[in-house]
């Protein structure tokens, strides 16, 4: 252990779902959420990902014509175990039937328990996106049904699912959460039905259920696909709309039934019927 860090605040004036996103699509190392923005430390300097977060903060302000607020300060700090201090600050979560914790921390004595080490800060329930669709899965996945998480990630999507007793397929396009999924499963003591790197459209099955939680734009171009996984009477599960895209999202399922709309901050979650 070297024995200095450096410790990136970063503040954010709003769109702090968006920012959260941005981190965790673009750095290689786990970070902490604050009420005002994020903290990141590491034993590497972090100039480049202070300037990144400014490059994005200014594309933001243009692509949404508002003004947003970022300060990034970045100090070095004696190295004692802040790893463990990290590990302290991550809270279980409950939602509906679920207990999303940590591998350090006690599982719940009623609920059902996942295990998902936060290392890479996504896919851990905290994120609203992956939290509604946690609660669509509590409302709708019946022991025997096939499922397919289509962007799979972290993989907390399709352990809920197996879970509650489905058979479990899943895809993303990224071989790296391919390769965390199955880990993470594991950590569950669980294990895939079927797993690959690529989209849904290599399945030749059909599924009671289809989970997509991945953006607006990509829920478009692949609803053909999505619809064709589905049984009839099939339910399919979308989210990471931002609300201002739903009716966009929309327009491509319009030979789906609306079954259920979640809302959470600024983000939408449909459960669509065949």
């Amino acid at each position: 252990m070297q024995e200095y860090y450096y410790e990136l605040s970063v503040k954010v004036s709003s769109h702090h779902s968006l920012f959260l996103d941005f981190l965790s699509d673009t750095i290689p190392i786990g970070f902490e959420e604050s009420d005002e923005g994020f903290i990141i430390r590491s034993e590497e300097e972090l100039e480049t990902i202070a300037w990144g977060l400014e490059q994005f903060a200014e594309a933001l302000q243009k692509a949404l014509s508002q003004s947003v607020d970022l300060e990034c300060k970045i100090t070095k700090q004696k190295n004692s175990d802040w790893v463990e201090s990290y590990q302290k600050s991550i809270e279980p979560l409950v939602i509906d039937k679920f207990y999303i914790h940590p591998t350090w921390d006690e599982p719940h004595s009623e609920l059902i328990n996942i295990v998902i080490d936060p290392a890479l800060a996504f896919g851990t329930g905290h994120h609203p996106t992956t939290a509604s669709s946690l609660r669509a899965i509590s409302e709708y996945v019946k022991s025997g049904d096939t499922l397919i998480d289509v962007g799979c990630g972290s993989g907390i999507l399709a352990i809920a699912a197996m879970k509650l007793g489905a058979v479990v397929d899943a895809c993303d396009t990224d071989i790296i959460s391919v390769e965390n999924s199955i880990v993470n499963a594991k950590i569950n003591s669980l294990e895939f039905s079927n797993i690959w790197e690529g989209s849904c459209s290599l399945s030749k099955n059909r599924y009671n259920i289809v989970v997509a939680n991945i953006v607006a734009d990509v829920l478009t171009f692949i609803a053909k696909d999505l619809k064709s996984a589905l049984k009839e009477d099939g339910i399919l599960i979308l989210s990471g709309i931002l609300d201002k895209y739903e009716a966009k999202v929309l327009n491509f399922y319009k030979d789906c039934e609306i079954v259920q709309r979640i809302a959470q901050d600024e983000w939408v979650t449909l459960v669509l019927k065949k």
